[in-house]
Formats: C-alpha cells, structure tokens, sequence
C-alpha cells in the first residue's frame, strides 16, 4: 500500500492541531490574589466561605 507525503504530512497538521487545542483543555483557576491573607483564613472561627459545586466536564477522566 503505497501512502502519498500529501496525505501523510495532512495527518501530522491534523494531529498537531487536534493536541495543540486539547492543551487548551481545564480547569479554570483562580488567577487573582486571595481577598483575605492566608494567615487570617487559617484563624479559628473565620467564617467558612460558601463554596461552589464542582461542575463534571467530560474530559475531566482524561485530565
């Protein structure tokens, strides 16, 4: 089976821009600094700050 350098080097351009755009792929992050200094979050009796529920992502299993 012969394979063309056509075909070939299309595959490869599909490859790497299918993994360039998986890297894109996450979780989003907290890019700002925290509103309270990490001593006064550690104090006893700080309020406990509401969290939000973590969302399922179907390429999580593969992150």
């Amino acid at each position: 089976m012969v394979v063309s350098y056509q075909k070939l080097i299309i595959t490869a351009l599909l490859l790497a821009a299918t993994s360039t755009v998986m890297v894109g792929c996450g979780r989003k992050g907290a890019l700002d600094k925290p509103s309270t200094a990490v001593a006064d979050q550690n104090k006893v009796g700080a309020p406990a700050q509401a969290k939000t529920p973590d969302k399922k992502f179907f390429l999580d299993p593969l992150l």
